[in-house]
């Protein structure tokens, strides 16, 4: 498939001579000089990866020529594509009313009256404001100081937002070195322009603005000293400020001051404290907070009551957040919408239906009426639990009720049947959307794009979305995230990557979920490294990226074995201000178990404490099983105890794990007392409970223990797997009854269970143990069942060769296997080693034994296999190159 994609790209050009504006009247422009407008893009894309590639528009560098200082690089990297077509908008409305004397004027000379009456007649304050970007291309003092009357002239003129801008950007642009001279220089000449309040407020506020927290700070100071007191919203900017950077104790500090010194603490003040608690994981502070306001004769609104019920809810506390809404409804402050989906989507995520529904219903006793978003998240609760019957009875009743449907509505249903449902059901209820006209063509694209890529089919998923952008649709993000994420399911970053591209051609800035899907692209296949510098690039743009992206980025670090990677990883995302959230934490906590950093894990659970998290069964359990599996057992058993205590109970997994820990230190009595008490806590043992106490019982040669549990698990209705079974036959040949072992094989054979490497390599070492006999005959049948040798078996072969002291078969086999790529490994070379030894001053014994003979056919067959079977090579893997220049917004 190949198509032409075509889209806008705007070249201003200007007509000009290089006396620019000059005419025979100094008021108007030339006629000639005129702005000309030409649409020409023209982007090729095909089917084939290659065509994919943005190309980026050609820059003309128009607004140059109205600057009063020399071309610079500066002004462009200070504004971007969209502020710069802003500006030429507005400065051609300039010139056409005749205002081109303006712009001559502050061309020649960086004048604050010209620059504020340019200013003003660009009307809007985000244009105003973007102009001033472009026109502030030098920070020497004079045009500092010029700055800061442009400043005061705004002020004048009523437009003190636009001064604050204005100090904003040169603050941010001069630093906090010089910051000091710029406010004297405000100061002393503020008197002819305005008052102190409004000059030290646009200051405090400038400061805030650029993120100098203690210069905003010194201000306030200067405030008190001059008896001016600070404003209410001025106050609050500056605790957003303080508590975003983690300064609590600076905001005590202001807090009291607010109190002795005003302004009172209103609303809105503690609105802003609690969110930034919560933001910050006090959680605990915050709901003092809100307990407190009553006290100064401000009643919480259904804003803060939100913010907190919000935070208990992302932290697992969904009871506290339960209590909380019940305790606002109790004071008589309704619930909004907010409300009611913040409660409802934490217990949809917990699993509890009933809970949800029944918050869903009792909006009913408040008189609030439920709406679509409402809808959508119940729906997608029921979705995610399977029950597709019941999401589509809400379908119905939301239609019933005269609540319009979106296209996430649509979205979760049919996702639902095609995940869960039947895709026949999911069709057509795409084909009533179309037919309805229920959706805009842009929505239903989006639909159209997903339900494709649920089904697995991402080529025509690809070609729909393709052919839609030949046709003039234009998808939403939504299309474009759901082939992302699907191509990067399916391991096939690279074309994830292409969609990317296409995507930013259009305009369409990345979400959250577009980066979490690139980075999981690039992590399944363990490029790392890419991944970090995409999150990196990502950052830089200012896009958007949450926790989740960190969170799986941190997953594969582990998996990779990666610990320290994981760690500075986990230092960065604290260090960008991104707040972890449980899965991140119990991530962090499961990656540094399995690795054995078992204190650094506790420190970090500690932590996740602190900040009012509540932990899951799966962080008690990733603790418990790093202490079992690193042999700290009595820590495991405190730490179960802890579990219950708090409410959780130990799972199917903790019990295995609890249990395995027993049986590795041979504590077999108190691994079945554990086995035991599981019915009684309502757990039914599974195969891998089993398999655990057989395989413990097998270790400590108590086969006849182990032949009773496997006949228990009979009784049970649970039916041996082939572990089992390899577990069972390992037992009997570690205790040399070969006899038996053959009988374990007969059984396993006769369940329809057809034997693995591990259960052939399992009776080969104990053949070679056994007598010359019966080894033969034990071999023949092992040659008729299709055994397949792999590295495994050779180096155990090698093993018996060295252990029945022949030496120099050792040495000759390990030559011919190094031969082999894929015949030898690490353990080979070290049996070599030790056979070279061994034969240092020994004498070899010409003759061979019967036992020589037959390792060494075994040998022969194993190394004949090798020379005929070589296994398929690996896919050549191309490194994915990041290009900042394929994002075409820059």
């Amino acid at each position: 498939m190949s198509g032409t994609v075509r889209r806008s790209r705007i070249n201003i050009k200007v007509c000009h001579s290089c006396h620019f504006l000059s005419s025979s009247t100094s008021n108007t422009l030339n006629t000639s000089q005129t702005l000309y407008k030409s649409l020409d893009f023209h982007t090729h894309c095909s089917s084939s990866p290659d065509h994919y590639s943005a190309i980026i528009p050609r820059k003309f560098n128009f607004l140059q020529q109205f600057s009063p200082f020399p071309s610079s690089s500066s002004s462009t990297l200070s504004i971007n594509s969209n502020e710069r077509r802003k500006i030429v908008v507005g400065l051609s409305k300039m010139i056409k009313q005749s205002q081109g004397h303006v712009l001559k004027g502050f061309s020649q000379n960086f004048r604050p009256c010209f620059l504020v009456k340019t200013m003003k007649l660009l009307e809007r304050r985000e244009i105003a404001f973007a102009f001033f970007k472009f026109a502030f291309q030098d920070d020497s003092e004079s045009v500092i100081r010029s700055c800061c009357v442009a400043a005061h002239l705004l002020a004048a003129e009523g437009l003190r937002m636009l001064a604050q801008d204005v100090l904003w950007c040169v603050i941010d642009r001069i630093g906090v070195s010089r910051s000091g001279d710029l406010v004297e220089f405000m100061w002393r000449e503020h008197h002819g322009y305005e008052t102190d309040f409004s000059v030290l407020d646009s200051l405090m506020r400038a400061f805030v603005n650029a993120g100098m927290g203690l210069q905003a700070l010194e201000i306030v100071g200067r405030m008190r000293e001059v008896g001016v007191r600070p404003s209410a919203s001025g106050v609050a900017i500056l605790f957003k400020l303080l508590l975003r950077v983690g300064d609590h104790g600076s905001v005590w500090k202001l807090f009291k001051d607010m109190i002795w010194r005003g302004p009172r603490p209103c609303e809105y003040t503690f609105t802003v404290m609690i969110l930034g608690f919560c933001r910050r994981g006090c959680l605990n502070i915050g709901e003092s907070l809100l307990h407190l306001m009553p006290k100064f004769h401000c009643e919480p609104n259904v804003t803060a009551y939100n913010i907190v019920i919000n935070a208990c809810c992302i932290r697992g506390r969904t009871s506290d957040a339960l209590a909380w809404y019940n305790l606002m409804i109790e004071r008589g402050c309704n619930p909004s919408s907010v409300t009611y989906n913040t409660v409802i989507h934490a217990f949809c995520k917990e699993g509890n239906m009933v809970k949800a529904r029944e918050i869903f219903d009792g909006h009913k006793e408040t008189g609030f009426f439920p709406n679509t978003i409402m809808y959508n998240t119940l729906m997608n609760g029921y979705v995610k639990m399977r029950e597709i019957g019941e999401a589509n009875m809400l379908y119905e009743e939301m239609r019933k009720n005269a609540i319009p449907p979106d296209g996430i509505t649509f979205n979760i249903l049919v996702s639902g049947h095609c995940k869960y449902g039947r895709e026949e059901d999911g069709d057509k209820l795409l084909k009533d959307i179309s037919v309805l006209g229920l959706l805009p063509n842009q929505s239903l694209c989006d639909i159209s794009v997903s339900g494709l890529c649920w089904k697995g089919r991402l080529d025509e998923a690809m070609e729909f979305l393709m052919d839609m952008l030949e046709k003039g649709l234009s998808p939403s993000i939504i299309a474009f995230n759901s082939v992302i994420a699907a191509y990067s399911q399916a391991g096939l970053e690279d074309k994830a990557f292409e969609v990317y591209k296409l995507m930013e051609c259009f305009g369409l800035t990345p979400s959250s979920s577009t980066c979490s899907s690139l980075l999981m692209g690039l992590s399944i296949k363990g490029r790392l490294q890419e991944a970090m510098k995409l999150m990196d690039q990502m950052i830089q743009k200012g896009f958007t990226v949450n926790s989740v992206a960190f969170t799986v980025l941190l997953d594969k670090f582990f998996k990779k074995g990666n610990v320290v990677g994981a760690q500075r990883l986990w230092r960065e995302m604290e260090r960008r201000g991104i707040f972890p959230d449980v899965v991140a934490f119990s991530a962090f906590i499961d990656g540094l178990s399995k690795h054995g950093q078992l204190e650094e894990a506790c420190n970090v659970f500690s932590e996740m404490l602190k900040k009012g998290l509540v932990p899951n069964n799966f962080v008690y359990n990733s603790l418990i099983c790093g202490f079992c599996n690193f042999g700290r057992l009595n820590e495991a058993l405190e730490l179960e105890k802890v579990m219950r205590n708090r409410g959780l109970l130990p799972d199917i997994f903790t019990t295995n794990m609890i249990i395995d820990g027993l049986c590795k230190q041979g504590r077999m009595q108190s691994a079945i007392d554990v086995f035991i008490n599981m019915h009684q806590m309502g757990l039914s043992p599974d195969i891998v409970t089993y398999n655990t106490l057989i395989d413990g019982y097998c270790k400590a040669f108590d086969m006849v223990k182990a032949d009773n549990l496997m006949n228990r698990m009979y009784d049970s209705g649970s039916n041996p797997d082939l572990i089992t079974y390899n577990i069972c036959i390992h037992g009997y040949c570690t205790s040399r009854r070969m006899s038996q072992a053959v009988l374990m094989l007969d059984r396993l054979v006769s369940a329809g269970i057809v034997p693995n490497t591990v259960t052939y390599n399992t009776l080969l070492n104990g053949i070679c143990s056994d007598i010359l006999d019966r080894a033969m005959i034990l071999t023949a049948r092992l040659l008729k069942m299709a055994f397949v040798p792999n590295v495994v078996t050779s180096n155990l072969l090698l093993s018996h060769f060295y252990k029945q002291g022949m030496p120099e078969r050792t040495l000759k086999w390990g030559d011919k296997l190094i031969e082999i790529p894929h015949a030898f490994d690490e353990i080979t070379c070290k049996l070599r080693e030790k056979a070279h030894h061994m034969l240092e001053g020994a004498v070899v014994s010409g003759v061979a034994s019967p036992k020589s003979l037959f390792l060494d056919f075994l040998m022969y067959i194993t190394y004949d296999y090798f020379c005929r079977y070589k296994p398929h090579g690996e896919t050549t893997k191309y490194p994915l190159k990041l290009i900042d220049r394929s994002y075409c917004g820059s």
